[in-house]
């Protein structure tokens, strides 16, 4: 084994390593799923740079990024290169034992300056073609234009077409309250010509007219009653799942961003890595154990970890919020056709049970009749165009001719 003498001592930059050992049962394809960095000669240490997904690393969960790899079945690594660690796992058939000091890093650690201006730098860029961005110096990483950031969108104007139709619903229902206080004036009004008319007939058809009428008020408040849930549940809609998913989407897309921006630095240091190596020059992080891009590591991991999450709520919020959006307004129509319909043929019904007319009313007994005590003139002062109906006049009363004491009054 080559012995590698490295200059500097390792800088943990706070950090502490805990060890342990995992056995893992190697899949069909003789991998244990992780990928490996570090190792001699310019490192001297050798750590876990990705746990790939749906692997048996990823499946047992014990190692993460940015963990140290000590021993291969009970086998020393230390000073070998990556490539000859990779080539002893691959030796193994079946399972493995995975020596390791596991890295003890808190993700705000990482979350630096650099990382928050990143996140500024991909905001912007989201929204930008890819020719403004070129012009403007900006790289674009793979996951802008994200169909699901652009959902809001269409959530805005889904909550616009809600916020319309409870506009319209409760001027709706404002219209058909008035109508039924109509209905009920009129209910009242024509009860109480049929209680003072002297005429049984007449009373009685009177006595009918209003009560249909106030069975069409009846009917206006069982309507309320029918379309006001509409309401609850557009404001359900518009107030409650719209700005929820809406800030699930924008908690997807901040942590998109920050996945991201750690790719994006994740991806400068090792192009860092690279020139120095090129060089033949010595990097300081990496000579002392490369704890900074090991921390990183671990936070690009528990990002995607947060942002794989996030985008499962979103994607399973939108399904909902769209088949909710398209059963809510089918039904919701449905309920408002069948309860109008309802409504006006209860009304019609109600019309066709209440045909009284025409009313035969004597004018000489009837409660309608003028007070005869009262004289009626024109506008003008004529005394020749006054009409005088007092009880010692001489004049018969108030009819259509002499021998007719009965008169038809027709009316809607």
């Amino acid at each position: 084994m080559l012995d590698f003498d490295y200059e500097y001592e390792e800088d943990r930059m706070g950090m502490t390593t805990t060890p342990g050992s995992v056995m893992l049962e190697k899949d069909s394809q003789n991998l244990i799923g992780i990928s490996i960095g570090g190792g001699a000669s310019l490192c001297p240490c050798l750590y876990v740079v990705q746990v790939f997904d749906n692997t048996p690393a990823a499946k047992d969960g014990t190692l993460s990024s940015g963990d140290e790899i000590t021993s291969v079945n009970n086998q020393q690594v230390r000073g070998k290169t990556k490539v000859e660690v990779a080539r002893m796992i691959q030796a193994v058939k079946g399972e493995v034992t995975i020596g390791h000091n596991r890295l003890c890093a808190d993700d705000k650690q990482g979350k630096t300056v650099d990382i928050i201006l990143k996140k500024v730098k991909h905001r912007m860029v989201e929204h930008m073609s890819s020719s403004t961005a070129d012009a403007l110096g900006l790289s674009r990483a793979i996951l802008c234009n994200d169909g699901l950031v652009k959902k809001l969108d269409e959530l805005e104007r889904n909550a616009l077409l809600y916020q319309g139709l409870m506009d319209d619903m409760k001027q709706v229902l404002k219209s058909y309250f008035q109508l039924a206080q109509v209905h009920r004036e009129f209910g009242d009004v024509f009860a109480a010509i049929g209680v003072r008319e002297p005429q049984p007939n007449a009373s009685e058809a009177f006595r009918l007219f209003g009560e249909a009428h106030r069975n069409m008020e009846k009917f206006g408040v069982r309507l309320l009653k029918t379309l006001k849930p509409m309401l609850s549940d557009l404001y359900t809609y518009l107030n409650k799942a719209v700005p929820d998913t809406k800030l699930t989407i924008r908690k997807y897309a901040d942590a998109k961003f920050e996945y991201l921006s750690y790719c994006l630095k994740v991806k400068e240091m090792d192009d860092e890595e690279y020139s120095y190596a090129a060089l033949g020059e010595p990097l300081y992080r990496v000579e002392t154990g490369n704890y900074e891009y090991r921390l990183i590591l671990r936070c690009r991991q528990d990002a995607r970890a947060r942002f794989a999450k996030l985008r499962s709520d979103v994607l399973e919020k939108l399904e909902l919020l769209d088949q909710k959006h398209v059963q809510d307004i089918v039904f919701q129509l449905q309920r408002l056709i069948s309860a109008l319909s309802r409504y006006h043929n209860d009304c019609m019904d109600q019309m066709k049970d209440a045909d009284v007319f025409p009313i035969e009313v004597d004018l000489l007994r009837s409660t309608l009749n003028y007070n005869k005590t009262i004289d009626y003139h024109d506008d003008d002062d004529d005394p020749d165009n006054q009409i005088s109906a007092t009880p010692d006049d001489d004049s018969q009363p108030l009819s259509f001719h002499d021998n007719i004491q009965e008169a038809n009054l027709i009316g809607d």
